[in-house]
């Protein structure tokens, strides 16, 4: 049944763990994306709201944080550095710099301004390793010239970070980084709206061993099913203030998919959906039945928490219900989003 966000975490199923490419680390394959615990894309929060969601998660065996510098202004490290000092488990923190709103550009990811970054990360977490560190949505400019790489790897001979990764918008991007022999993994935009990934990218990726972390997996709530025409947004909200890119790549906020499309495709979407499950829960079900790592759905409260953790319990989708969503995407979506990412 779905989650009232009440039930006591020793009834709910674990979450399932994944390799995580040539790490060899096993992750939860749904894990928890902490952009909004940040507090400034999202609408308001708590931190105490926040340390519970997390402590929830590490419950239901979540044990793959992803976060960044920019997030709040490290407010969601030094939330998730409390969160650290609570528990035991080993949990795996992935955190990310070089995006920078003012300005945003190659001047951002040289290795003094890299290295600064990972020890104010470092300093905010209360951790003296990083397990892994993503360059923040490079320019393609710095991929290509490759000399990030090298600062990278000098970094990481400092025994500051174990490995390191790329955070990416386009397939492109994500191609250039796994020729990089180091690159452990990539993280990037999938979810029914976006299916180039699918088609382009995770195999090359799994030939590789690079491991694939998926974000923005719900569309920023579109795949939620509850966001409508009349939905209004806070003004320190991302889904107000960027829905035509103007903070940062439009890609991120909507999955880039202008609303009327959207909403035509999520109705449709929803008639694949069996109950008890949610679209939100078939939406990540249908991205675990591809090859990928971990998921890092965004969370805000419990009842997040537990209704993302409980999708890894539902079976695979069937191939019908693919070719579905498929022909969703292809009717409604693909000519909005398929060449710009």
């Amino acid at each position: 049944t779905q989650s009232t966000g009440l039930i006591s975490s020793r009834f709910m199923s674990a979450v399932k763990k994944r390799i995580f490419g040539k790490t060899g680390w096993e992750v939860s394959e749904i894990s928890f994306g902490a952009w909004g615990i940040g507090g400034d894309c999202w609408g308001e929060v708590n931190d105490a709201d926040s340390l519970v969601a997390l402590n929830r998660a590490i419950d239901l065996g979540v044990n793959f944080i992803d976060t960044a510098n920019v997030y709040g202004s490290g407010r969601s490290e030094r939330v998730i550095g409390q969160l650290l000092k609570q528990r035991k488990e080993k949990i795996y923190i992935a955190s990310k710099a070089g995006r920078a709103p003012n300005p945003h550009g190659p001047q951002n990811y040289t290795y003094e301004n890299l290295s600064k970054s990972v020890d104010e990360s470092l300093e905010r977490l209360g951790v003296k390793q990083l397990d892994l560190f993503q360059l923040h949505c490079p320019p393609p400019s710095v991929l290509k010239e490759g000399t990030v790489f090298d600062s990278l790897r000098k970094i990481q001979s400092s025994g500051r970070i174990q490995h390191f990764g790329v955070s990416v918008e386009t397939v492109e991007e994500a191609l250039i980084s796994i020729e990089q022999p180091d690159v452990v993994s990539i993280q990037i935009i999938f979810n029914p709206f976006r299916l180039k990934p699918a088609e382009q990218f995770f195999q090359k990726a799994k030939e590789k061993n690079v491991a694939t972390i998926i974000r923005v997996p719900l569309a920023s709530g579109l795949l939620s099913g509850r966001i409508g025409p009349g939905t209004q947004f806070p003004t320190n909200d991302h889904r107000n203030f960027n829905v035509n890119g103007q903070a940062f790549d439009k890609g991120e906020t909507f999955s880039g998919v202008p609303l009327d499309a959207a909403f035509a495709a999520v109705d449709e979407l929803k008639k694949l959906v069996e109950s008890p499950a949610s679209l939100a829960q078939f939406s990540l079900r249908w991205i675990l039945d591809h090859d990928i790592s971990t998921i890092i759905p965004g969370c805000k409260n419990v009842k997040q928490v537990d209704d993302n953790v409980q999708a890894s319990s539902l079976p695979p989708l069937s191939t019908d219900a693919h070719n579905k969503v498929k022909a969703i995407y292809d009717q409604h979506i693909k000519k909005h989003v398929h060449e710009l990412w």
